[in-house]
């Protein structure tokens, strides 16, 4: 198992590689308590495992090295390695789901390593990249089962508390818990009485059901966009670790993960992906409870987020807030119709941010005309000020969401 002392070691081995990144208060998180941000979202290849992946990758023999390594990963561990490998010297193939992001595929290509696509899941590219391994005499590097990666990720702890010295609790993203056993080790090993919690993805649950039951039980599926933490099968090595160590785990849904990158994006200009929002997620949904100005350090554990799935988030999490509305608005289909329209939806502000004008649609009567229209809007009360101008001037129309 992972010590203390391997974690203060890895700390002195990356140190000249890893950044010491930013850990910083956050007013608007901290109504009742004290909230810090770790942003490891920030970290080389933007996000923690670069940590593990190269106190691993730099301990390989001359020989090791000399015959190359593989990983399997949907993206942080990848790029980890790959960035890793490409400092050292050593040749990298990395195994990757074939729905890894675009992003994360070609921002692993630009590290140097041989990208592989197969499978639907991380699981089965794990099981690709342990055959491959063996056929080839390649060094297997695992993202969360290998004592050297889990001391490297719990550097992380190690500088929280340099940081913040009387810090109460301290928040972890889970999916294998390579990161979520390195931090407990080092915390609990310093400070007993801080508290660990750690967060899954409810669509990726196998590794919180396996702490409750305190026995392995994997997942048939896994389904969330935190990409990063869907990982089907529990770890056994990592469970028992975090039944010692972690004071408990609680899970955040889809909808709670969106609500926290947009949160992060919006109000703390920070671009998180899935897996490093769930922190701020089960502290905005009240998942745990804590003490009045209790000291509580949340890690963002990676950035890499898909831009395409950052953009849904960003329309949905729009459409939520009251600040877009979509209409699909029934006119009559002749000259200046579209344009008392428009003039009508001005008088009360609302902005047009798109537009579109259909005649032909055969659920239309001869003679009048579809439009669709995306509006920028101010709150609720707004869009109830513009359905009653629509219906108040005869128009018939119907909302998309």
């Amino acid at each position: 198992m992972t010590t203390l002392k391997d974690i203060k070691l890895a700390k002195e081995n990356i140190k000249n590689i890893v950044k010491v990144t930013p850990f910083i208060y956050s007013d608007l998180l901290s109504d009742k308590a004290n909230v810090y941000l770790k942003k490891e979202n920030l970290q080389l290849t933007g996000a923690y495992k670069i940590r593990g992946a190269y106190n691993k990758v730099s301990s390989l023999s001359l020989q090791e090295k000399k015959n190359g390594v593989i990983a399997a990963s949907a993206g942080n561990h990848a790029q980890g390695v790959a960035y890793a490998s490409l400092k050292l010297g050593i040749n990298s193939t990395i195994v990757m789901p074939e729905a890894t992001p675009l992003s994360k595929v070609n921002g692993t290509k630009k590290l140097g390593a041989n990208i592989i696509l197969h499978g639907s899941n991380y699981d089965e590219a794990y099981e690709y990249a342990k055959t491959l391994a063996k056929e080839q005499g390649l060094t297997f590097i695992h993202p969360f089962e290998d004592d050297l990666v889990k001391a490297g990720q719990g550097t992380v702890a190690l500088e929280i508390l340099e940081d913040c010295k009387d810090v109460d609790t301290v928040i972890v993203p889970i999916g294998g818990g390579g990161l979520i056993s390195g931090m407990s080790i080092a915390l609990k090993s310093i400070n007993p009485n801080i508290r660990v919690i750690g967060v899954t993805a409810r669509g990726a649950s196998a590794t919180r059901d396996s702490y409750k039951l305190g026995k392995v039980v994997n997942s048939k599926a896994v389904k969330t966009i935190a990409d990063g933490i869907a990982v089907r099968c529990a770890s056994k090595i990592n469970l028992e670790t975090l039944i010692k160590y972690v004071d408990d785990i609680v899970e955040v849904d889809d909808e709670e993960i969106a609500s926290a990158v947009l949160f992060l994006l919006e109000s703390q200009k920070l671009v998180v992906e899935g897996g490093g929002a769930v922190g701020v997620a089960a502290l905005m949904h009240d998942k745990f409870k804590y003490k009045k100005n209790e000291n509580i350090a949340i890690v963002l554990s990676g950035g890499n987020i898909d831009v395409n799935m950052l953009s849904i988030i960003i329309e949905k999490g729009l459409s939520k807030s009251y600040r877009k509305m979509q209409l699909l608005i029934t006119l009559i289909d002749k000259p200046g119709s579209l344009m008392y329209l428009t003039e009508l939806l001005n008088t009360v502000g609302a902005n047009i941010t798109q537009i579109g004008y259909d005649r032909v649609s055969t659920r239309l009567s001869y003679g009048d005309a579809n439009v669709s229209m995306s509006l920028e809007t101010k709150g609720k009360d707004h869009q109830e000020e513009i359905r009653k101008i629509i219906k108040e001037n005869g128009y018939s129309f119907e909302e998309k969401y």
